[in-house]
């Protein structure tokens, strides 16, 4: 027999969801979002953005991409694929893959990367990669940019831009040919929006920087904040705060016009709280 791991005796990690996945609601009552960054949030899913959640560990990633993908419309197809299934979508077309890991002789494995590959043969409206860790970031990427705008995945980082860096890193974990000129090139016109989370010191979650991805200047991808959270302060040990709008419009909001989306006209006046 092998001895656990653990030195200390054995371990158990529940990762457990509520019964009831949280709301849009839930998340402007615990102090995650704010209204007016929900009505930005289900204008970009209606518009078609593609977009990354990202965000350390335990910093709700998972909650925020169910709350996100609540939004998109039921006539639309959606293929999930996750290492472990998180995801809880109510949308009637909906079709859920899963990683399979080897058996004990490491035969029968099938990867993240091989699901996306065959997910874009389901005729897919979206897909939705709970969580990309490797190799697989090269085929979403490839997926965003060959008709399935919309898509969405999360992402293990610490800012907006080293999000950028990791999914690079990754998309080279695929053993491509691809130059990191080329893959930057892919990345730029791919993603259009990562919105970052953060587990504050005072262990609440909470949306601290949204930022449009917006073109390549020479060998450089250029990101601009749309919306960033500021602290003012800590108050009976409660992190004290809020999303501020930094009266930088992001281009694409063409594409709310072309779907007939109107935004409050003072979302993105400077230094404005969002409500």
């Amino acid at each position: 027999t092998i001895p656990p791991l653990s030195l200390d005796g054995p371990l158990l990690t529940i990762r457990k969801f509520a019964q009831t996945p949280f709301t849009a609601q839930d998340l402007i009552a615990n102090g995650t979002l704010t209204a007016d960054l929900v009505t930005f949030i289900d204008a970009c899913v209606k518009a078609r953005i593609n977009l990354v959640v990202s965000g350390g560990t335990g910093s709700g990633k998972t909650t925020l991409m169910n709350v996100v993908s609540a939004f998109i419309p039921h006539r639309e197809r959606i293929i999930t694929i996750e290492d472990t299934a998180e995801l809880q979508l109510h949308q009637p077309h909906v079709v859920r893959v899963e990683y399979r890991p080897p058996n004990i002789e490491g035969k029968g494995e099938v990867t993240i990367r091989r699901l996306v590959i065959n997910a874009l043969r389901m005729r897919p409206d979206r897909i939705l990669v709970g969580e990309a860790r490797g190799g697989e970031a090269l085929d979403m990427l490839q997926a965003m940019n060959t008709g399935h705008d919309g898509s969405m995945t999360t992402i293990h980082s610490n800012s907006p831009r080293d999000t950028l860096r990791r999914i690079e890193t990754m998309t080279l974990m695929a053993g491509t040919e691809l130059t990191l000129q080329a893959i930057r090139e892919q990345i730029s016109s791919a993603i259009d929006l990562v919105i970052h989370m953060e587990r504050m010191r005072d262990g609440s979650r909470k949306v601290t920087q949204v930022s449009e991805v917006q073109s390549m200047e020479g060998d450089t991808i250029i990101m601009q904040d749309i919306f960033e959270f500021v602290q003012t302060g800590i108050q009976n040990e409660r992190v004290i705060g809020s999303l501020k709008s930094t009266g930088l419009r992001p281009k694409f909001t063409e594409k709310f016009a072309a779907n007939n989306i109107i935004l409050p006209p003072d979302l993105f006046r400077k230094d404005s709280d969002l409500q």
